[in-house]
């Protein structure tokens, strides 16, 4: 199986960076990730302020998969997540909702055993391995892999883990694909300005679809198919989701535009993904039940 290893990184998601490998269309992928401070905290006496910035949120790729071209769609199925052993937590001033709150910079590491993370000598949480940053190269200028878009990026959505399989757009030849800033455990709205930080390796399967259809990006799970949008604004971001899942009911689907809305009205939950970086993003989630009910197949 291919891997592709954190010495192949980049900061942007852009058309012009070099592949770090190539793949066919169905193939299955692992990629190494750093965390997103690029594995710079090694310890709690290090602070937010000292980091190197041009080494924060590295995504590992990109990957070039054949055949896939501008207007196709690239299936991404997240089969598997594997963590290392520790994560880490940073805040301070001016960072995330409580920053205005805060006099001083904290540094929290958590081990990561038994399927938990230690917060502190009273809480530990379930793991719930997700991927924050994954997307591929938009067709104009590069986004900074810290930046959520149309393109994918660093959505920091909490249901982009193993069993999930994520849509993303083809705007460049190859897609180039790449990923990184896994969290071990993290809450909607990241309101902290970061999750349980943590590096690790996420086995995926990539597939080039022409003629689909699918407002991207979509995400799907057993249980649940989700728009992501990000914007400016969540008002904006939680618009854009709304009227992105509206628009796969009524072109998939076969909905009337009322019967489309008064649906979500009644069975589709909007949620937040993340509230701390330069666009917010937002999901609209619908159970798999309507789906099925019109014997909708995802490709």
């Amino acid at each position: 199986m291919l891997t592709i290893r954190t010495n192949t990184r980049v900061h942007k998601m852009d058309r012009g960076n070099t592949p770090a490998a190539y793949a066919k269309s169905g193939d299955t992928v692992r990629f190494e990730t750093l965390d997103c401070f690029g594995g710079q905290v090694t310890s709690e006496d290090q602070r937010l302020g000292g980091l190197d910035w041009s080494c924060i949120n590295p995504a590992t790729g990109p990957l070039f998969i054949e055949g896939a071209a501008p207007g196709d769609v690239l299936k991404v199925e997240i089969l598997s997540i594997e963590l290392a052993d520790h994560g880490v937590m940073v805040d301070g001033p001016g960072e995330g909702v409580m920053g205005s709150l805060l006099k001083d910079e904290a540094t929290k590491i958590l081990p990561v055993e038994n399927g938990m993370a230690k917060f502190n000598d009273r809480l530990a949480f379930p793991l719930r391995p997700m991927i924050g940053v994954i997307g591929t190269a938009p067709a104009g200028s590069g986004i900074d892999t810290g930046t959520p878009g149309a393109h994918g990026g660093n959505m920091d959505c909490t249901r982009i883990g193993a069993g999930a399989t994520l849509y993303l757009p083809v705007n460049v030849e190859g897609a180039l694909l790449a990923m990184g800033d896994l969290h071990a455990v993290m809450g909607d709205g990241e309101v902290g300005v970061c999750g349980v930080e943590i590096a690790g390796m996420v086995t995926v399967r990539v597939s080039a679809l022409k003629g689909c259809a699918l407002p991207t990006p979509f995400l799907v799970n057993d249980e649940t198919a989700m728009t992501i949008f990000s914007a400016k604004t969540v008002d904006d971001a939680c618009t854009g989701a709304t009227l992105a899942m509206h628009a796969f009911l009524m072109q998939e689907l076969g909905m009337s535009d009322h019967e489309a809305g008064m649906l979500l009205s009644v069975a589709g939950n909007l949620c937040i993904c993340q509230i701390v970086d330069p666009e917010k993003t937002c999901r609209m989630e619908l159970p798999r039940t309507v789906t099925k009910a019109y014997h909708y197949q995802f490709a």
